[in-house]
């Protein structure tokens, strides 16, 4: 059975009841915005007949699994950064998958060791630099980020959201921890304001003239592009693909894990099959303007448009591990202060 159910303020939920599996659907818990995902879950859907049911948490994903258990219904998670994918993982609430399919298409730099969790598709963290205030080339390293050239034109979000953290962690792989904490002491130091909203609000922030440059997520880009009013913040702005001083452009993960429960587990790995296809993956980078994680599917020609980088080849699970530290870095510093 599948209710719709209006949730707070602004949030809408989609929650399944704890019913007898059927042969015919798949059960998903996503963290990723219905709009992101449920045109895979109908091409998914048109070509095999399976029905997808789907549920958008925006918060508290892992505890509502905990605490379902063995009755939950849930056969797969979908959700984006590694720290998130990891904690899945940590918690117990996934199970392994050995599919020679999977392996295949997704190479092992984008998928847990144990086959616990599999990445889907890639988003680098960048700068989103103004067209009038930034001059090509201006922008190099995210060590440059700290330098004083900097100070009152930097924008960003919190500096405790999943995303600066896993960018923190990356600093502290490649720098240590006094050296990631004098990063962060000189990234605050040029925030032209206090750090607040999303990737998309500090872009609208360098269109309103608050700031020059910006760290954010590539596919914002495209998710402005598409909107009317945002359209003029993107058109404001380009993007700038940072790279580490002895590294690349850092990199995350969206991916999918199986749940422990998983009623429906076969009609669950033909979901994972398709979403890591050849066809998924197309359809999965043109509608959320991600890179995919096959190296052998191109990306949609928006975000090819963007340029090219090299991602950075610090291991996935190592910034995993490190994400404790980098949070408690942030904390120290009073990042957000």
């Amino acid at each position: 059975m599948l209710t719709r159910l209006n949730h707070g303020l602004s949030a809408t939920f989609l929650v399944l009841a704890a019913v007898p599996a059927l042969a015919d659907e798949v059960n998903v818990y996503s963290y990723r915005q219905p709009e992101l995902v449920e045109p895979l879950f109908d091409a998914f859907t048109e070509q095999t007949g399976i029905t997808v049911n789907s549920v958008f948490l925006s918060k508290g994903l892992v505890e509502r699994l905990k605490s379902e258990g063995d009755r939950s219904p849930a056969d797969l998670v979908l959700t984006t950064d590694i720290s998130r994918l990891s904690q899945l993982v940590e918690e117990g609430v996934t199970q392994p998958v050995e599919n020679a399919t999977l392996e295949a298409q997704i190479p092992a730099l984008f998928r847990d060791p144990g086959n616990q969790w599999f990445g889907l598709t890639s988003r680098a963290r960048v700068v989103y630099a103004s067209k009038d205030r930034v001059s090509d080339g201006e922008v190099t390293t995210y060590e440059d980020l700290a330098s004083d050239k900097w100070e009152g034109r930097i924008c960003t979000r919190s500096g405790t959201n999943a995303y600066n953290v896993a960018l923190t962690a990356a600093v502290l792989a490649h720098h240590g921890e006094d050296g990631a904490t004098e990063w962060l002491e000189g990234v605050k130091s040029n925030l032209a304001r206090k750090p607040q909203g999303n990737d998309r609000a500090q872009v609208k922030a360098i269109w309103a003239g608050e700031c020059d440059i910006a760290i954010g997520n590539t596919y914002y880009m495209g998710l402005m592009l598409k909107d009317d009013e945002q359209k003029a913040w993107a058109d404001s702005v380009r993007i700038v693909f940072p790279t580490f001083e002895d590294g690349g452009t850092h990199v995350n993960v969206s991916g999918m894990a199986m749940t422990k429960s998983a009623p429906n587990r076969e009609n669950a790995i033909k979901l994972m099959e398709f979403l890591s296809s050849t066809g998924g993956q197309e359809l999965y980078s043109e509608i959320n303007n991600e890179y995919p994680v096959d190296p052998n599917v191109p990306s949609s020609d928006l975000v090819s448009s963007w340029g090219s980088f090299t991602a950075d080849d610090v291991n996935l699970m190592d910034l995993a591990k490190l994400r404790p530290a980098a949070l408690r870095l942030t904390e120290t510093v009073d990042f957000d202060g």
